[in-house]
């Protein structure tokens, strides 16, 4: 029996350790956006939503930069996880860990397009995060390119754009060790009993973009890491191919 096949024990939904969890996209789902899906991963659902700007920002104007700008924000509803979570406008601030992953969305986005391309348009990405239960920021870089790609076939059909900007597909996952096993897709549980925590951001050519791992008081291996990076990009070119056929079916 190969590893692959090996199921985990400790595994509370019974999945191998490189197995990832149940992930459906639903299309269109907001309407007034140029392109929308809600990407439904395991018990985590993100609406990941893309509208469009026929302008960039100042900075590139000053600076006489050609072509467009990918910017994101995240948040997590309030009724998103368990204990009710304080909306960034009553605190009057976004708080430091949405600030970091609209960051990374941006910059994982940005990997995706070639942005004199994109004309001088300025694209939003909106991930709000419905339900969570682990890999937020994961299935919302994965959702956003399945939104950005639908608006941008909008645009191509609304004839604003002659061809796609789009050069790369990209998608994340996260990886890390529990229990001392190497495992792919960690749910909340698994999540915060990880010994290591790690996402990968990478593109369809099997090139990173975003490799974030810690260990959470503990160390790794060279030869953990390599499980890690294997279970990941196993992981990745499921989460492509699932992203493809979300984009065909729309």
């Amino acid at each position: 029996m190969s590893e692959a096949e090996i199921i985990s024990p400790g595994r509370t939904d019974g999945r191998a350790i490189d197995q990832l969890r149940p992930i459906r996209f639903k299309n269109h789902i907001a309407p007034h956006a140029t392109g929308s899906t809600l990407i439904e991963w395991g018990d985590t659902r993100v609406i990941c939503g893309v509208t469009i700007e026929d302008s960039v920002p100042r900075w590139m104007k000053e600076q006489r930069v050609e072509g467009g700008w990918i910017t994101a924000e995240y948040s997590m509803l309030p009724y998103s996880t368990l204990s009710r979570k304080q909306r960034d406008s009553t605190r009057g601030k976004i708080d430091g860990r949405s600030t970091e992953i609209q960051r990374l969305i941006g910059r994982s986005l940005r990997a995706a397009v070639d942005l004199k391309k994109l004309g001088s348009r300025t694209v939003w990405i909106d991930c709000d995060v419905l339900q969570a239960d682990g890999g937020t920021r994961t299935a919302s870089i994965t959702g956003a390119y399945v939104a950005l790609g639908l608006a941008i076939k909008r645009l191509m059909a609304e004839v604003k754009i002659k061809e796609s900007p789009i050069i790369n597909s990209i998608a994340a996952v996260s990886v890390g060790i529990v229990d001392g096993e190497p495992r792919l897709d960690l749910c909340y549980v698994e999540d915060a009993a990880a010994e290591v925590d790690m996402n990968l951001v990478m593109t369809g050519k099997g090139e990173f973009i975003e490799l974030q791992g810690t260990g959470e008081e503990a160390t790794f291996s060279e030869e953990q890491l390599v499980a890690m990076l294997s279970h990941g990009r196993k992981g990745i070119s499921e989460l492509l191919k699932l992203q493809e056929a979300a984009l065909e079916a729309c």
